[in-house]
């Protein structure tokens, strides 16, 4: 397999991508519907805005394709009419570049469950990093910021890591990635790591 992006490679990814970006979209209301609510319950479902780079990685496995993926997907968010504005293309560019760091740590080889966790947990980790230099969380009491990354980071392995890992193999049961890769042993295999 080559390592090199193909032209296939990028329009998969985007179109990956523009379907997580509505979903990312409508994503949005629920997000504001769980703020009132309390302990951080809208951060828990923050996790999801990193989904589009996990779920490309999986299906092409190159690099590259998760920091494409989260720009891909954050710009059919914005052109969509994100209530976060062109913020989102900033957010979605961090976003899939620590995501793309920790699966870069790994070579490109890996991608149980484990490693796209980590890879989830960057991602949210350059989220924070955006959303401290916004200015509005340092000023959180300990408790409460410790619980806003505590809940954030919970979302990001359980959507991005682990409902990531599901789609991909359910995907790959199907056989709808094998126009893309034809999928063996050991791709199931390294999915169940």
């Amino acid at each position: 397999m080559s390592k090199g992006l193909k032209l296939t490679d990028i329009l998969v990814t985007v179109v990956i991508s523009i379907a997580f970006g509505i979903v990312y979209k409508l994503w949005g209301p629920l997000y504001y519907a769980l703020k009132p609510l309390g302990l951080h319950l809208d951060q828990f479902i923050y996790g999801m805005w990193f989904i589009a780079a996990i779920v490309a990685f999986l299906i092409i496995r190159k690099p590259g394709v998760a920091l494409l993926a989260e720009v891909a997907a954050s710009s059919g968010e914005f052109l969509m009419g994100s209530e976060w504005g062109l913020e989102v293309l900033l957010y979605g560019f961090i976003q899939g570049l620590f995501a793309e760091l920790v699966l870069m740590a790994f070579g490109y080889k890996r991608s149980g469950v484990f490693v796209v966790s980590l890879a989830s947990i960057a991602a949210c980790g350059g989220s924070l990093i955006m959303d401290f230099y916004k200015g509005y969380i340092e000023d959180l009491a300990a408790w409460n910021l410790t619980l806003l990354v505590v809940m954030r980071v919970a979302g990001s392995i359980l959507f991005s890591g682990l409902l990531a890992h599901v789609i991909v193999k359910a995907l790959e049961r199907t056989g709808v990635t094998n126009v893309l890769r034809p999928a063996s042993k050991e791709d199931f295999d390294s999915l169940n790591q």
